[in-house]
């Protein structure tokens, strides 16, 4: 394990050692996200810890709870599961998907605070910062257009869709819907998607 320490508030000093081409221990990257949760004295309610076990399993997930449950904490271990795996070379880049600027713009700077800034990028219709990074916040139709052009070869190997009420909006559902349809079944390996019912459901 990277070394670290209680009073470490980032998330980047708490990815499990893991060799090279070697797909990260599951069991590993959950007790490693919980336990910097448990730091920042941050109790996993159930519908947390049972859907970021199914994202370190490499599950799909729905995450259709009220506003304010907590989606944005099993986001961050849904980067977390999908940077340890880049780290080790078996993984993409992971996106954070959301239909207004502002919004990407405010996680940007929250997964800043997490992963530091070198491993997270912004890409917004109008400026791109950062653009490589393992970890990128982008508007909906920034992903969409990325998997109309790349199709299979789209470097999305998990994706977290805010506001996934949209998929169904006749006008703007096409960003949430394309990156869901355009790459091959095992380009994109895993999504918290947030939606406005509750339940949790992983496939």
């Amino acid at each position: 394990m990277v070394a670290m320490t209680a009073a470490d508030p980032t998330l980047l000093s708490r990815l499990p050692a893991t060799a090279r081409d070697e797909a990260p221990d599951p069991d590993a990257v959950y007790e490693a996200f919980a336990t910097w949760a448990a730091d920042q004295h941050l109790a996993l309610y159930p519908h947390q810890d049972e859907a970021i076990m199914e994202i370190v399993s490499g599950s799909h997930v729905i995450l259709a709870t009220p506003t304010g449950s907590g989606k944005s904490l099993v986001a961050a271990g849904a980067h977390f599961a999908a940077l340890a795996a880049q780290r080790a070379g078996t993984g993409g880049r992971t996106f954070y998907t959301a239909p207004l600027k502002a919004l990407v713009s405010e996680k940007f700077f929250a997964l800043i605070d997490m992963f530091g800034s070198a491993n997270v990028g912004l890409m917004t219709g109008d400026s791109a910062v950062n653009a490589d990074a393992p970890i990128i916040c982008c508007t909906a139709e920034i992903l969409a257009n990325l998997a109309l052009r790349d199709g299979a070869a789209t470097d999305a190997a998990l994706v977290v869709m805010d506001e996934f009420h949209f998929y169904a909006d006749p006008q703007r559902g096409w960003a949430w819907q394309v990156p869901l349809l355009e790459p091959s079944r095992h380009a994109v390996r895993a999504h918290v998607c947030h939606a406005r019912r509750h339940g949790v459901a992983g496939r």
